[in-house]
């Protein structure tokens, strides 16, 4: 049998055996009038540990009566992680899950074998939105399992006199976040005083990666840009960041990912007949569910034969 033509990215783990400080710039995507930064996949790094995907939105401003509105859409073989820096989001999926997240707050959805979900402004809303979108690969041994979803309201902040460590993925500074995972790994939001250096202890096995947030950020001692991906590397019992007048950044990592993957608009698979199955398969009405919640039209898949690529808040 002939198999299909997927233009699907495929992703291994290419993680260094020792520490490093490695620069790559984000792309700049627009999608459906909203740029998006997106720091991954990248060719050097398709993914750091488990994650697989990272889009940043924002910070954006608009008025009261628009905002981000994103129709249905299927996904399959992945987590999706929502952390906001500023602003809200309102979720629904086919599970009938309705759910607005602020900054603070992390909603993890569970695609297993497949779901459907739809994401917009709320109707009361700040006009501000400036977000994190995250993919996790779920392991061969999770990725058929029944879909679910979680929200998790105030994950947990370790105070410093230097800083914040707010740990809204496993664990990190002595705290472990509720949110549910089927690798180890980490997610994190570091806030760094003016004037000061904040030090944490990190799993040495794991591989990592930054982008700043906002202000200015250094790595023990050199300086770090806006819209560029980090790249840590592993065999770090510790890091140091510093900023001169305060800042934010975004820290992941995980142990390189065991299994190659394969990335498709907002599937991750292990075949390319995995792919095409899911598409025609929501094309056709089936296996992902509803969204009735949702007032808006459902998404079309692309054509198998060409690169997707993933929504903006997916």
């Amino acid at each position: 049998m002939t198999k299909p033509a997927v233009a699907a990215e495929a992703c291994v783990s290419l993680g260094a055996q020792g520490p490093t400080l490695e620069s790559f710039p984000n792309r700049i995507i627009d999608l459906g009038g909203i740029h998006v930064a997106r720091a991954l996949p990248i060719r050097e790094h398709r993914m750091i540990g488990p994650w697989c995907f990272l889009d940043r939105a924002g910070p954006l401003t608009f008025a009261p009566d628009k905002g981000i509105d994103v129709g249905s859409h299927p996904h399959m073989g992945l987590q999706t992680v929502t952390w906001l820096f500023e602003g809200e989001m309102l979720h629904h999926d086919s599970l009938g899950n309705e759910v607005v997240v602020r900054p603070g707050d992390v909603n993890v959805m569970t695609s297993g074998s497949g779901i459907a979900h739809a994401e917009e402004t709320p109707r009361i809303n700040s006009g501000h939105l400036n977000a994190a979108q995250l993919w996790v690969a779920l392991p061969n041994a999770s990725r058929n399992d029944a879909a679910s979803f979680a929200s998790i309201a105030h994950v947990p902040v370790t105070e410093t006199s230097s800083g914040l460590v707010t740990t809204f993925a496993g664990s990190l500074a002595g705290v472990t976040s509720a949110a549910p995972h089927f690798s180890e790994l980490v997610g994190a939001e570091l806030t760094i005083h003016a004037s000061h250096d904040l030090e944490i202890d990190i799993e040495p096995t794991f591989e990592h990666a930054v982008l700043v947030v906002d202000g200015d950020c250094s790595i023990d001692g050199q300086a770090i840009e806006a819209q560029r991906l980090y790249y840590l590397g592993s065999q770090r019992r510790s890091v140091c960041f510093g900023s001169r007048s305060g800042g934010r950044i975004l820290f992941i990592g995980g142990p390189p990912f065991s299994e190659t993957i394969l990335m498709w608009w907002n599937f991750v698979a292990r075949t390319p007949e995995e792919i095409a199955q899911a598409r025609a398969d929501w094309q056709a009405g089936i296996r992902f569910g509803a969204v009735p919640a949702y007032g808006g039209p459902r998404l079309d898949a692309p054509e198998l034969a060409r690169i997707a690529r993933p929504n903006p808040m997916s």
